[in-house]
């Protein structure tokens, strides 16, 4: 058997290997444009920011290294420009040479990964404007950086690499300025938990110009000049494109294979496409998505490793299915740790789904042991099953870890509820006696049975202010004083029972709280005298990092004690 594999990073890379593991006489091909073969991707920008120093650390292994090993004919330089389903061939380029001829195949595996998208905008070839995907582009940025001495530099695109580079950018003391047209950084995020990115970019010296659009990029000197519409334009010494990527899949449409979301390729859970013997793995396929079940892109190393597993597997004869992805990721965005799984509540109400949420900020391990940093957890599930959707999470020590027991529990279909019974390791120097993952069941479970109610930061400033509902602060007078929402009365927790008599019994109750959990309880005696309330969730300091962008508290204090400090 003869197998053709397109492209030689994850996907094709980790096929390779695997075809090779299940056959030791199949003859394997591998074709990579690029010159270099299973880089890592998501190391190129700390390369840049010269993190990582050597650059072969970025290649995991070489076409030399895959012959050794595995007997795998890895030809760098070559690229397929053409696909001929009926005569089993494809059409190769080699770049070094510029001779073209044709390789045939008994199984072809597509792995062509996605290419950065570039905007038809004038300018956009200028010398000092850049795009991130390759080993190549990497290594041109890191000489131009060391050759030029670039001072500034503006980031078209907020997602993961725009984050990446920014950070490393402003490591080698650059002003670097993020600039796209949506409203927020890092698009699985909802805008609630964005927020806290967007405070931790700005307190680092990052500028964001959030909802403008680029229009063009001019030669200005010995930089770039960066068209923004309807703003003044910006000036650089580097400008980098990393708005997204875009599947490349050009002779797949060409061959006439099925296509789908943005003209990826379509494959079953077997991983074959359209036409018999062509399998298809990566940055250019279509995916099932576990939790929506819809079709949808979703560009992650994780996923594309395990397709080309899978693609092998079939290939020399088994049987593997892909179960789809849930789009679990997580990026250090300095100090900061930001993580997701599932879908987000956007994505949520789009999908027509009756969802609700609970944010907690838990600390990253006991309160009392020294060192603890608060996290904010948000947590999405569906109404009335209690079926977790998503969940978000920001912070620093231990956020890696909660996204992962929660992608587990999501992947087996726990609901919400069921997450208080999981049975999690616990110290001191790691956890807390309850997770911060069975206190999420705790609190879904309350909100199931009807033991809270809650309303959420959007409704905070469209409360009655005219005396017809009754607006509580259960924190202290000191945490009261360094900021509150407007016509809330200061009554801490621990003095409510002696003032129960002064509430008047007819009137909605509304609690707020730093974090939700004194708000909480406050709710909880309320409910049993007989008052009608809801508390803030995620309280005061989540709606102060929304409203205000700025950075929350971040160590860990017993509940109320901070404002004593």
């Amino acid at each position: 058997m003869k197998v053709v594999i397109v492209g030689g990073v994850a996907g094709g890379a980790t096929a390779a290997a695997r075809i090779r593991r299940l056959d030791e006489n199949a003859q394997i091909v591998v074709f990579e444009r690029s010159g270099f073969v299973s880089y890592a991707n998501c190391g190129l920008p700390y390369y840049i920011g010269g993190v990582i120093t050597d650059p072969e650390e970025l290649t995991l292994q070489t076409p030399e290294r895959f012959w050794q090993r595995f007997r795998v004919d890895m030809r760098v330089r070559h690229e397929v420009t053409a696909l001929h389903p009926q005569r089993k061939s494809v059409a190769v380029r080699d770049l070094e040479t510029g001779r073209v001829f044709e390789e045939r195949y008994d199984k072809l595996l597509l792995s062509p990964g996605a290419r950065p998208t570039q905007p038809e905008l004038p300018g956009v070839g200028l010398d000092r404007l850049f795009t991130l995907r390759t080993v190549e582009d990497t290594l041109r940025i890191r000489a131009f950086v060391e050759r030029e001495k670039p001072r500034s530099a503006v980031l078209a695109g907020g997602g993961y690499i725009g984050l990446e580079l920014a950070e490393n950018l402003r490591g080698l003391g650059m002003d670097v300025t993020i600039v796209q047209r949506p409203q927020q950084l890092l698009n699985p995020l909802d805008y609630d938990m964005a927020a806290f990115v967007h405070a931790k970019m700005r307190q680092e010296g990052v500028k964001l110009m959030l909802g403008h659009s680029v229009a063009g990029f001019e030669a200005d000197r010995n930089g770039v000049k960066v068209l923004l519409k309807g703003e003044a334009a910006l000036k650089a010494d580097l400008v980098i494109l990393a708005i997204g990527v875009t599947p490349d899949t050009r002779i797949a449409k060409e061959a006439g294979l099925e296509l789908g979301v943005k003209d990826s390729i379509v494959v079953n859970d077997r991983m074959e496409t359209s036409e018999p013997d062509i399998y298809a793995v990566g940055d250019a396929v279509e995916v099932k998505h576990c939790v929506t079940g819809e079709q949808t892109l979703i560009s992650l190393a994780g996923p594309a490793n395990k397709q080309g597993r899978i693609a092998a597997d079939n290939i020399c004869g088994g049987h593997s299915v892909y179960g789809g992805s849930q789009g679990s990721s997580v990026i250090k965005v300095f100090d900061m740790t930001v993580a997701t799984t599932g879908i987000n509540e956007r994505t949520a109400k789009k999908a027509g789904i009756d969802c609700d949420k609970i944010y907690l900020s838990p600390a990253s391990h006991a309160a009392y042991y020294p060192g603890g940093r608060l996290m904010t957890m948000k947590v999405v599930f569906e109404k009335g099953s209690c079926r977790l959707l998503g969940a978000q999470i920001v912070g620093y020590e231990g956020v890696d870890k909660r996204i992962d027991v929660l992608a587990s529990a999501l992947y087996a279909g726990l609901n919400g509820v069921q997450l208080k019974e999981l049975d999690l390791a616990y110290a001191p120097p790691y956890s807390s006696a309850k997770d911060p993952v069975n206190m999420a069941g705790f609190m879904i479970e309350n909100i199931a049975q009807g033991n809270v109610k809650q309303f959420h930061w959007e409704e905070a400033d469209a409360l009655p202010r005219d005396g017809s509902a009754l607006l509580l602060d259960a924190r202290t007078p000191a945490e009261y004083a360094r900021g509150h929402l407007e016509g809330f009365r200061n009554l801490p927790l621990d003095e409510l029972r002696e003032h129960l008599e002064e509430l008047e019994r007819d009137k909605p109750v509304y609690v707020v709280c730093q974090s939700g959990l004194r708000s909480y309880l406050a709710c909880r005696i309320l409910a049993q005298h007989g008052v009608d309330c809801c508390h803030l969730a995620g309280g005061y300091r989540l709606y102060e990092v929304i409203a205000k962008e700025r950075c929350a508290a971040e160590c860990a204090f017993p509940c109320g004690m901070e404002g004593n400090h």
